[in-house]
């Protein structure tokens, strides 16, 4: 059985670095393996499960990090002063989904996808931390490319993009559907509902 003293010590850790905490950086600190780090997360799960505790521990790609739960939402918001963010637009989770799915990609992408310019959308998510600057494309003018972040993992409620919601699937020819304007990558037709009940839920 895991010793007390390091889940305190793995609690203090994630308590004052406030971001995600890689799990290498854990195990090296606290000089555990990674079954007992598992372990470690496991019992601090189990005490912030409680009805009576506010906190919960969260896993974004192969970090760790302390979160307040959505159900206190509005009093931290209170407490800290802070506006509610209003929800994304239907255009937003389309430009969202389009680089969650096909990332890294450049902004001539999206605009391919979706047909019109979305210049400002993907500022906006920019500017929301959803969505990042992750290099440039070795290809005439060198675009930017885009990819998603751990803001929009923990804001989605998804450990790693493996768990998003799969894509749609194309519309077939028996199914009557039109499919004259379908994009050519099958990646860009997206759940978009899912995302927006996902964002709903975690309260973006």
């Amino acid at each position: 059985m895991i010793n007390k003293e390091i889940i305190a010590a793995a609690e203090a850790i994630l308590f004052a670095c406030g971001s995600p905490v890689e799990q290498d950086k854990l195990k090296e600190i606290l000089n555990i393996t990674a079954e007992e780090l598992n372990e470690v997360c496991a019992a601090l799960r189990e005490r912030y499960d409680r009805e009576d505790s506010g906190i919960s521990l969260i896993a974004i790609e192969n970090a760790y990090q302390l979160c307040t739960k959505p159900a206190f939402a509005d009093p931290v918001r209170k407490a800290l002063q802070m506006r509610k963010v209003p929800p994304l637009s239907k255009a937003s989770l389309e430009v969202l989904a389009i680089v969650a799915y096909n990332q890294p990609v450049t902004r001539s992408f999206i605009e391919m996808v979706r047909g019109v310019d979305s210049s400002y959308i993907v500022n906006s998510l920019v500017d929301k931390g959803l969505i990042a600057e992750c290099g440039t494309l070795d290809a005439p003018g060198r675009p930017t490319l885009y990819a998603t972040t751990d803001n929009f993992l923990r804001c989605f409620g998804l450990e790693s993009l493996n768990d998003l919601p799969e894509a749609l699937p194309e519309p077939t020819p028996e199914s009557g559907a039109d499919t004259a304007s379908e994009p050519e990558d099958p990646q860009v037709a997206l759940n978009i509902d899912e995302l927006e009940s996902r964002e709903a839920a975690d309260s973006l």
